[in-house]
């Protein structure tokens, strides 16, 4: 029986798919931008039929009506990373969190730790061999599809074909249910002075020929908006958005100096404007492999002069870094953050930076503080920690004593709380130097 063939048969509607789901199973769906659509509605739809269904997922957009109070005895949601539709849940109790890198996720889908009943992913239509593309969304949604008991696949013809390790063959797929979605788009951000600030510091770490992985938002736009002079850039990278695209088209970024993958742009997800998704449709520039590739230290290493960017929620004046709580509020999740961190200090002439604003609460809080607020959790220890970046300039901490550490920090918080943080020095540090 050819593929064509099968795919007809599995042909099904997202409300007879479901039926296939069992009560207690834990399901998997697929990532970010890729999260299925009509198959997410049927499950809301139909929440009656289901009790105590595990959902598993990163960042999903969308609503997330799965996670709402009246759902519980329902579906429970579980995750190692927090998004804004589904925050509110794990810090109410009504789903779970894990605490893990983001690479680690295949190997635990694969060894029992999180084992996977259905895979819900979401498709381009077949090439003429009859592979389907998983589109925008590599990382762990392909690895949870070849560990599943079951895949349920939404193929919506206005998915990108993503190249890459990034594929599946219609005869692995059980149900599949035909769509015409617009994928989900996040909004270009907002770059004020703040970030291009930073961007402008952060420019100054990065040489010619350097490979970057940085992720979504206003300072890595901002970031790459200061890169224009720079030449033969590369990506390898968790994820990247719109902000690439200027500089792929102006030959800044063109992977030439890449030791891995030269001439390619490397991700294990994408996330932005249907712009970006247009320009990674069938673009053999782009490559998208699972996470537990992509994010690998020992894969990210071997991309010379490696510079990761990444941000942070706070970090004290001995370099202990959160990125993901806030107090003990569970608010993001670890990520790729600590992957990169430590693939950059592998890679030769590698640097890792973490750049924030100085401030949060419109200024009323200062991002450097004397100590981490009760109950957060250390994303990034300092014994890791690199180059730290604000609109006020760049702290090297790499090899550097707690005072010195303390001292660079100082310098580069906000006006406002340098006196406070200055006091809380000299109490640490009594016999020092007022150098500050």
């Amino acid at each position: 029986m050819n593929w064509k063939e099968l795919y007809t048969q599995k042909l099904t509607t997202a409300e007879k798919a479901i039926k296939a789901i069992r009560n207690n199973d834990r399901v998997i769906f697929a990532h970010a931008a890729d999260v299925p659509q009509e198959i997410t509605k049927a499950l809301v739809a139909h929440k009656d039929d289901f009790h105590n269904v595990e959902i598993y997922h990163m960042l999903c957009l969308g609503d997330g009506a799965y996670t709402q109070p009246e759902m519980l005895s329902h579906f429970r949601h579980n995750t190692n990373f927090v998004g804004g539709n589904t925050r509110q849940a794990v810090n109410e109790d009504r789903a779970d969190f894990i605490p893990c890198f983001f690479h680690e996720l295949p190997h635990f889908f694969r060894n029992g730790t999180l084992p996977v009943d259905v895979a819900i992913v979401q498709l381009s239509t077949p090439d003429e061999e009859g592979y389907c593309s998983f589109g925008v969304s590599s990382d762990y949604t392909k690895p949870a599809a070849h560990a599943a008991r079951m895949v349920i696949a939404e193929v919506n013809d206005r998915m990108p074909h993503v190249g890459g390790d990034n594929h599946i063959h219609v005869s692995e797929l059980d149900y599949i249910v035909e769509t015409s979605n617009p994928l989900f788009e996040i909004p270009l951000p907002k770059i004020g002075e703040t970030e291009q600030a930073i961007g402008r510091y952060c420019a100054e770490l990065i040489e010619d020929g350097s490979t970057l992985q940085l992720g979504i938002g206003a300072i890595p736009d901002a970031v790459l908006q200061c890169l224009q002079d720079k030449k033969d850039l590369g990506i390898h990278t968790e994820m990247f958005s719109d902000g690439v695209i200027d500089l792929v088209q102006k030959g800044v970024i063109n992977g030439k100096c890449k030791t891995l993958h030269p001439g390619k742009l490397v991700a294990t997800f994408l996330m932005g404007s249907q712009r970006l998704y247009d320009f990674v449709d069938n673009n053999p520039d782009v490559a998208l492999f699972p996470v537990d590739y992509v994010n690998d230290p020992y894969i990210i290493c071997q991309n010379r002069q490696l510079i990761s960017i990444n941000s942070c929620i706070e970090i004290d004046l001995s370099g202990q870094v959160c990125s993901e709580t806030i107090g003990p509020k569970q608010f993001s999740g670890t990520g790729g953050q600590v992957d990169y961190i430590r693939g950059a200090a592998l890679s030769e002439s590698g640097k890792s930076i973490l750049a924030m604003p100085s401030t949060a609460a419109r200024g009323k809080v200062s991002r450097i503080v004397p100590y981490l607020a009760a109950g957060a959790a250390v994303t990034t220890s300092r014994n890791e920690v690199d180059y730290i970046v604000t609109e006020y300039g760049i702290a090297h901490l790499k090899g550097k004593t707690l005072r010195q550490r303390a001292e660079n920090l100082i310098r580069i918080a906000h006006p406002d709380f340098r006196e406070s943080l200055t006091e809380e020095f000299f109490r640490r540090f009594p016999l020092a130097l007022k150098t500050i």
